[in-house]
């Protein structure tokens, strides 16, 4: 798949990426949920840069594997 075809299966809002908060507020998408031991759930988002690394990591992973890659699922375990 095409760059523009993975980052079009999120939905993109700003916020701050979880590996690059020194760029402040741009677009992301939430990857992952966490329940921190004091407070509520925090969400985990990634920048778009972010995105394409983790889903890149996920599809050598299921090669890897032997397991099918389905885009658009960053942050979340392949099986």
């Amino acid at each position: 798949m095409e760059r523009q075809q993975i980052l079009g299966l999120y939905q993109w809002s700003v916020g701050v990426c979880f590996r690059h908060p020194e760029k402040g507020a741009v677009l992301t998408t939430v990857i992952s949920v966490i329940q921190p031991r004091v407070g509520g759930k925090e969400d985990v988002r990634a920048c778009e840069e972010c995105v394409i690394v983790l889903e890149q990591d996920r599809w050598v992973e299921a090669r890897r594997e032997g397991v099918a890659y389905r885009p658009g699922h960053a942050g979340e375990a392949l099986y």
